[in-house]
């Protein structure tokens, strides 16, 4: 938000946006006291532009009452005087008028030519919706945290739906796509196709100099928000049930037919597609901690044949006691899990090995986790088996005693990351049948 003022100069400042600001402490227009008991005519001192003389008077919805409520504003700002109590003279005024609307009706008033004497007299500012993703979450669980709302929301639910209303005010690029806009907008630092330069958010931000004063508003999500919590049979809401909200409102939604199935394009690939990315990894994560034994065999095999390939030696077989050259196979059968290609591997195995010693030297503990690339090689190779981590996440007959083990172990890790009982029942089915299949 910005302020106008000029030493000397009294200034209206009227701020637009695509939804109407309200600020704590503000002065209502209701407040003016234009019509006190004593006499309809004149202004009270206990107004508004009494009380904010030599400092702000602000008009919250200032366009929803009549003009006539507004024409104290040419005074003030013109003769820089407001009527006073009774027949006394005029009060001097210095100030600044700050007032609020969204831009339909800002632009209703504009188009009036009887207005003429008022719109002269104000500053537009533009104020566009939020187009970060971590700021618009925290708009929506600020109205939740200061309403009477105490259903249990699943995790990446407010994000999903903090996603699609951003991605319907951000303006197509030809640079990148919506859903890469979002992410840089967001503070993530992505690399430009084919090139190794960064794309530059600036750069973004020219070629849409009026991006965020349209699309989908916060009323319209915390609405989705309230009817996927209404069609829910438990206390609990989870990403999949606000999804087909959104999607129900959006078909009910006043707008052009290009713009609809732009929104459920959002809806029902852009944003599904990119839950289920988040979904992988957090189930995947969830189901690595069941194997927490076969991912340190896997770390120490690593370690073992890296080490013998750096520094050209050989290793023992344990059960024969027969020498043996480092097994490169399983070398890049680790390594490829992230992309690691065979003439960078030797860098990489040296980078490993160098840094295990490192951390050795300085008393630290060594485990798969301790080295990110290499802990996400082996989280990859461990869940390479699709229908292994389909049969223990699916309840079905054939799950045998361990598996049965490893899926408790996954939904308590499940739990511990704020996933209920049910909603993490309904969101492993999910994965199941979505991120899984045979």
């Amino acid at each position: 938000m910005g302020f106008f003022y000029a030493k000397g100069r009294t200034v209206f400042a009227i701020i637009t946006s695509a939804a109407t600001s309200v600020l704590i402490g503000s002065v209502d227009i209701s407040k003016l006291d234009l019509y006190p008991e004593d006499d309809p005519r004149v202004l009270s001192l206990n107004g508004a532009f009494n009380v904010g003389n030599r400092g702000i008077v602000e008009f919250i919805e200032v366009f929803k009452n009549e003009v006539e409520y507004l024409h104290t504003m040419i005074t003030a700002t013109q003769e820089k005087s407001i009527p006073s109590p009774g027949k006394g003279s005029m009060i001097y005024f210095d100030g600044i008028i700050l007032a609020h609307s969204n831009e339909a009706e800002w632009n209703k008033f504009k188009a009036d030519h009887t207005n003429e004497a008022i719109l002269d007299r104000i500053v537009k500012i533009e104020i566009p919706y939020c187009l970060q993703l971590d700021g618009e979450i925290k708009i929506y669980e600020k109205i939740i945290k200061n309403s009477k709302f105490t259903a249990h929301i699943a995790p990446h639910t407010i994000e999903v739906a903090s996603m699609f209303a951003i991605l319907t005010r951000l303006v197509p690029s030809t640079k990148i796509d919506p859903l890469t806009k979002l992410k840089i907008y967001n503070g993530e630092e992505i690399v430009e196709k084919g090139s190794t330069k960064k794309v530059d958010i600036l750069e973004l931000r020219e070629e849409a100099p009026r991006e965020g004063m349209t699309g989908i508003s916060t009323r319209f999500i915390m609405k989705a928000i309230d009817m996927a919590m209404t069609e829910s049979e438990h206390n609990c809401i989870n990403p999949i049930l606000v999804l087909e909200a959104l999607v129900k409102s959006v078909k009910e939604l006043a707008v052009s037919d290009d713009d609809k199935r732009k929104y459920l394009n959002f809806l029902q690939d852009t944003i599904k597609k990119e839950y289920h990315k988040l979904l992988e990894k957090e189930v995947t994560k969830a189901f690595i901690h069941g194997y927490q034994e076969q991912a340190e065999d896997l770390f120490n095999n690593y370690l073992d044949h890296a080490e013998a390939f750096v520094n050209k030696t050989k290793m023992k077989d344990a059960s024969t006691g027969e020498e043996l050259e480092p097994d490169e196979k399983f070398l890049r059968s680790i390594e490829e899990q992230i992309g690691i290609t065979a003439t960078a591997a030797r860098g990489f195995r040296q980078d490993v090995t160098a840094y295990m010693f490192y951390v050795m030297r300085n008393g630290g503990k060594i485990d798969y986790t301790c080295y990110e690339p290499l802990k996400e090689a082996i989280e990859n190779k461990l869940t390479t088996s699709v229908k292994e981590l389909s049969r223990v996440i699916t309840r079905t007959k054939v799950r045998d005693k361990e598996q049965n083990e490893k899926f408790d172990t996954m939904v308590e890790e499940m739990k511990k990351n704020g996933y209920c009982d049910h909603c993490c029942n309904v969101i492993l089915k999910y994965a199941a049948n979505n991120l899984w299949k045979d």
